[in-house]
């Protein structure tokens, strides 16, 4: 069993479910279901794959020292961290009464378009009625739900690569 948790193993394991989550997200809800994704949705996969980006620099490189390979984790983390952080709020606009849902805005491409990246950012954390629909379920879960559980598997391990970090066995 160590040898399936040593720091690179760990690192593959995120790189394979960045590139999963990404290949599910595009090819099957949106190509095949034609869901297209909301600005939260877009923002959830920014995180996905700037921890995807550091986790395969850390699985292919799999450096030596504690402080590059912290570094690499920091960078990882705060994707995840991001993603998570959006999907917790993903999921709490889908649970809010239909009369405090926020109604739907012109769309994130305007929103680039038009307004300065901070004001874009807040327009997109207000959410819209867009971010609060339900479109497609699985075992009772949406989308973001799902991304959710996901999401907290990943922040789990980052937790034991930290651990292979601070106390390696490889």
């Amino acid at each position: 069993m160590r040898q399936l948790t040593t720091y690179r193993n760990l690192q593959v394991l995120l790189v394979i479910m960045a590139i999963t989550g990404m290949s599910f997200a595009l090819f099957y809800l949106q190509r095949h279901l034609g869901l297209s994704p909301c600005p939260l949705c877009i923002f959830q996969r920014v995180g996905l794959t700037v921890m995807g980006g550091f986790a395969l620099i850390s699985a292919l490189f799999n450096p030596k020292s504690k402080v590059i390979r912290l570094l690499l984790w920091l960078g990882s983390l705060v994707g995840i961290g991001w993603a998570t952080a959006v999907a917790a709020r993903h999921v709490w606009l889908q649970y809010l009464p239909a009369d405090q849902v926020p109604s739907c805005g012109p769309g994130l491409n305007y929103w680039l378009d038009t307004l300065p990246i901070l004001q874009v950012f807040e327009e997109v954390f207000a959410g819209s009625g867009e971010c609060a629909s339900v479109d497609w379920t699985f075992m009772g879960l949406s989308i973001p739900e799902q991304s959710l559980i996901l999401f907290s598997v990943l922040l789990i391990v980052h937790i034991l690569i930290l651990l292979r970090i601070v106390k390696p066995t490889n």
